[in-house]
Formats: C-alpha cells, structure tokens, sequence
C-alpha cells in the first residue's frame, strides 16, 4: 500500500480533497503552503496521518484563496481566525488567517507528504507555528498534547533544533 493510499484509506478519500486544493491555488498562481500536522509529517521520521490539512496564503491573497476553492466545489465555512473548507472527503481544510503566518509561503518548499505533491512551512517555520499552537491557552489538552508530541517528532529528526527551543518548550519535553 502506498503513503497515498493509506492516506485516502484513513481520510476516506482525502488525498483527491487535498490534491484538488492543491490544484486550485496553484491554478490561481497563489503563495501558499500547508503548516501543522501536514508540514510536521514531512519533516518528522515517521508522518502520521491527520485528518485536516492546515494551510496560509500570503495575506493580500485570502480572498482569491477563497474564491479559487469555492470554484472547484468546496464549502466555504469562515471563522475570526480561519477559513475552513470542506469536500467530498473526511478532511478538512483549514486557511488561517493569523498574522502570525503571514510570511511562511515565502519561505515554503516543495514536498511530498503521504505522496501528494505540495508545499510546505519550513522546518524553522514549521517548528515556530507547533511551539505557538501549543502555547495557546485555550487550546484543547488533547491538541496541546499532540503539539508537543509534533514538536518532540521534529525535534528528534532534526536534532539541532534543540538548542533552539524555548524553555518552557525543551522543559515541556524533558517531563514528557
């Protein structure tokens, strides 16, 4: 079994969601990239399999991201800090609107994640996005645990990224 079809076998079909995503911003010429979970299983050893496809566009670009996936068939959802998209499949897609991501496509890369061709954070970026994810007060603790867990994956893949930790996130994960 293919990473693409373990993919689709867990989503449900996902991986067309998440190629006809891909497809339409890159149609629309777009500056985009996944974060999250997505950018986490490119850079980890082992990718896991999620169920949302967490992504940002270049800020002035948010609306032509939305009008582009509503295009091809995605429900439109809108929230204070995201855009979420729904297709055919169990996957959500989630557009973050947060200033806080506002400089990540320029710093994407290609990648193939669960052998689907798109683009991702960089490791740095990708790292900085879980360490703010899991700082947030609000955040469930089940979604704060798994963070951390996406953190300690990047942080043993790329082990240098450990002098780079903040403290209460390298203190985090020396009790885990």
């Amino acid at each position: 079994m293919t990473g693409r079809q373990f993919y689709d076998w867990q989503t449900a079909g996902g991986a067309d969601d998440v190629m006809r995503m891909v497809d339409a911003l890159e149609r629309a010429e777009l500056h985009w990239c996944a974060i999250g979970g997505i950018a986490v299983n490119h850079w980890a050893a082992e990718p896991m399999v999620t169920r949302d496809v967490d992504f940002v566009v270049a800020v002035d670009e948010i609306e032509r991201a939305v009008a582009a996936l509503d295009a091809v068939g995605f429900k439109v959802e809108r929230h204070e800090w995201s855009v979420n998209f729904g297709g055919r499949s169990q996957v959500s897609l989630q557009l973050s609107t947060e200033d806080f991501y506002r400089e990540f496509p320029a710093r994407a890369i290609a990648a193939d994640v669960h052998g689907i061709l798109l683009r991702v954070a960089s490791l740095d970026d990708t790292l900085a996005g879980k360490i703010k994810a899991w700082r947030t007060p609000e955040r469930r603790p089940s979604k704060a645990i798994k963070d951390l867990g996406d953190i300690a994956r990047l942080v043993e893949a790329h082990p240098q990224l450990t002098q780079t930790l903040p403290t209460d996130v390298a203190a985090a994960l020396d009790r885990a």
